[in-house]
């Protein structure tokens, strides 16, 4: 009797499209949830019996290290958009990164530096020694070998598809274009953006911006319309016993009744500062921009919010000046500039002496409802309201 073109299991078009898409998905799931927010983080605590699980399928569907992830991804973190970086398409250009990035992660991979100094906290038990690490492709070969036993000729696509699928997605669309394209949510020196449309392929990773603003955060969703997949398999997990949330990213809690300026005020604007920022930005920036554009009509460059909203750390050497010239043009800018600036800065020191972060703000305030600039006035009559 011979063996079926078709291997042992025929199936339809579709049945072997779905085969493929919850082989990928799975895989996708073990980076999201094992290698990125348990290992890598640590705001996700995963039962040790679903770590394996995870750590055997990615070794088994992609050759997957864990300490060899785990260490270019913190590495990434370290040095994100900046000279050391190992993916960045601020260092190596978009296309680069978008089309050979499963080559610049290898080479990082095999930095031992970069293993000793960010790869610490990863598993180093018997199988990982002898199995896992030792032989990162074998668990390749037998997913092919049993792709094409199961499948015969159809195996060829499916195993092209799903092999092209991680490299493609995490290297290019995650590391590549999440640094370029996409909305901005929390203004950091790293480029990183939200990729959306992505949201039910990737896991979650698609919000690349909120993770660099809450690297801990075991939840990628910050704002409430955004849709993490990742979080919804971390509730059924944790429902299940299975796992344990550490950590997750804050969001503001309002108290509109409150009108004191105290520590717990101090609190709530520390633990809420990347959302602060965000608040200042579209309810004093703009609100300003706004204004003076409609006051001295085309004196105001359009990109003027955008400069003004910009971690400066992003800014070309040409926006530098332009934003140069707007603040020496204009006072209110500079003085909202000012006023962020020392925001920032009082946060900043707010561990280390809270009664004078208190007396700090309080002054902060004075100064804003003294500033004669509306939006900043009312901005600061706001704070009070957010709380622990």
């Amino acid at each position: 009797m011979s063996l079926s073109p078709y291997g042992l299991l025929e199936l339809p078009l579709w049945g072997y499209a779905l085969v493929t898409f919850l082989t990928i998905q799975t895989m996708f799931l073990g980076v999201t949830l094992y290698l990125h927010r348990d290992q890598s983080h640590g705001g996700l605590i995963l039962h040790r019996a679903l770590r394996h699980v995870f750590r055997f399928w990615l070794w088994f569907s992609s050759g997957a290290v864990t300490r060899q992830w785990v260490a270019v991804h913190r590495r990434h973190h370290a040095l994100a958009d900046q000279q050391g970086d190992p993916h960045s398409p601020v260092v190596f250009g978009l296309r680069r990164v978008v089309f050979e990035g499963y080559e610049l992660y290898k080479d990082a991979a095999r930095d031992p530096e970069t293993l000793r100094n960010y790869g610490r906290g990863t598993p180093e038990d018997w199988i990982e020694r002898h199995l896992y690490s030792a032989h990162p492709f074998l668990g390749l070969v037998v997913f092919s070998a049993v792709h094409l036993l199961l499948f015969g000729v159809p195996a060829v696509v499916m195993l092209a598809v799903h092999l092209v699928a991680q490299p493609f997605f995490a290297g290019g669309v995650i590391n590549g274009l999440g640094h370029a394209l996409g909305y901005r949510s929390f203004e950091m020196p790293t480029t990183a953006t939200n990729l959306v449309p992505w949201a039910l392929l990737l896991g979650g990773e698609e919000l690349h911006n909120n993770h660099h603003a809450f690297p801990r955060s075991a939840r990628f969703s910050v704002q409430r319309w955004e849709f993490d997949i990742g979080w919804l398999w971390i509730r059924l997990f944790s429902a299940l016993g299975l796992a344990k949330v550490r950590w997750v990213a804050p969001r503001p809690h309002f108290e509109r009744r409150r009108r004191d300026l105290d520590a717990d005020t101090v609190n709530a604007l520390f633990v809420n500062r990347m959302h602060v920022l965000r608040d200042y930005a579209r309810r004093v920036v703009l609100p300003v921009c706004r204004e003076l554009a409609r006051r001295e009509g085309r004196g105001v460059p359009v990109i003027a919010p955008k400069l003004l909203i910009r971690h400066p750390a992003l800014l070309a050497e040409e926006a530098r000046r332009k934003l140069r010239e707007l603040l020496e043009r204009y006072e209110a800018l500079r003085r909202v500039v000012e006023f962020r600036d020392g925001l920032q800065q009082l946060w900043n020191g707010a561990g280390a002496n809270q009664a004078r972060a208190v007396a700090q703000l309080r002054e902060w305030c004075r100064r804003a409802e003294a500033s004669g600039i509306r939006a900043l006035r009312e901005f600061a009559r706001a704070l009070p309201a957010y709380a622990r």
